[in-house]
């Protein structure tokens, strides 16, 4: 009886672990996909990292393999601008006139230049 010559990895990884990395390397990146689906941008990226250690000991080679999904990072926070005003922040500029804080007292100076 002649041995069973292996020569492609894929094949190898078939049988590592009698299927069950193959069946996890499918289950992650299935997680990737969906991640990647599930992403609000228009554009995101992950990455499916498979290694393989291989070890001799004697006369025999072992093979371990490993997978790892990175998924898409979720969009961070966009940034607020804030002013210091009086020793605390504000959102509006300080030599900028609020337009939405309502209507502002009129002065001495317009009410006497406003016709009656």
């Amino acid at each position: 009886m002649s041995a069973r010559v292996i020569r492609s990895v894929f094949q190898a990884l078939g049988l590592s672990n009698k299927g069950r990395f193959e069946e996890k390397v499918n289950a992650e990146m299935q997680r990737l996909i969906e991640a990647l689906e599930q992403h609000p941008e228009e554009k995101a990226k992950g990455t499916l990292t498979l290694s393989i250690d291989f070890t001799k000991l004697g006369d025999r080679i072992d093979m371990k393999p490993s997978v790892k999904a990175k998924l898409p990072e979720e969009k961070g926070f966009t940034s607020t601008p804030f002013w210091v005003v009086d020793g605390g922040l504000s959102v509006q500029h300080p030599s900028q006139a609020d337009m939405f804080g309502g209507p502002s007292e009129v002065g001495e100076r317009r009410r006497s230049a406003e016709p009656a």
